[in-house]
């Protein structure tokens, strides 16, 4: 899952970044709206967490902006402002929920997984193939029942090749997704992650194999993998 953070106080950004990371997200974090509008235009995010008190533009502005450009995208907007007039401008703007400063980091954790797993939401979806199975929202695999231990990169990598399987996925594609826009990948990442998920699976007897498609991406198929697979 990846997470746009807007948030300007740079020590509390760094602090919910840190714990989002740790607990299985990739972050992009931006401390301006103009930023912020940039990030959700040129990436593909999960859900959006938005501080109100920008220092070039009201966050309300920014919500406007993402409920016309990306309308099915989860926003929360995270503030100091604690009026009920405020809490209802912002619900009625569009926000998926509305947390008050101060906050605890757990609380806001549940509350992001809470609307990413909502009824209809493909982001709340378990994927089943090939005796694994994979949880959007929790971020836990299993193979045959067992739980497969993936770093944060491996789970969302396997997580993009389920959703469309037996479909190549092209690399560019599958980078956006592992990264955050600050915290791009080396040139062979990818080939090192989707090595590692190879073996994990493998070692899991896991009835999938993940096939190259030299130049341009990876697919997932169940079963043993037809030539091409490295």
């Amino acid at each position: 899952m990846r997470v746009l953070l807007v948030e300007d106080h740079r020590a509390m950004r760094e602090m919910i970044a840190d714990h989002l990371k740790e607990r299985g997200f990739a972050v992009d974090s931006v401390g301006r709206g103009d930023h912020a509008m940039a990030a959700a235009a040129v990436a593909r995010m999960d859900a959006v967490i938005l501080d109100l008190g920008l220092p070039d533009m009201d966050g309300m502005d920014v919500l406007t902006w993402l409920r016309t450009a990306h309308p099915e995208l989860p926003a929360i907007i995270l503030t100091a402002r604690d009026s009920v007039d405020d809490r209802l401008l912002g619900l009625n703007s569009g926000a998926d929920d509305y947390i008050v400063k101060p906050f605890n980091l757990l609380e806001l954790e549940a509350r992001l997984r809470a609307v990413l797993r909502r009824a209809g939401s493909p982001r709340g979806t378990t994927y089943s193939l090939g005796g694994v199975t994979f949880d959007t929202v929790t971020r836990e695999a299993a193979a045959f029942g067992k739980a497969l231990e993936l770093t944060r990169r491996e789970a969302a990598l396997l997580e993009e090749l389920m959703r469309m399987p037996g479909q190549v996925i092209t690399k560019d594609r599958l980078e956006d997704r592992l990264y955050a826009l600050e915290d791009a990948g080396s040139a062979n990442a990818l080939e090192a992650a989707v090595s590692r998920l190879r073996r994990k699976l493998a070692a899991a007897h896991a009835s999938l194999q993940i096939e190259t498609k030299w130049g341009i991406g990876y697919r997932l198929i169940a079963g043993a993998a037809e030539g091409g697979a490295q």
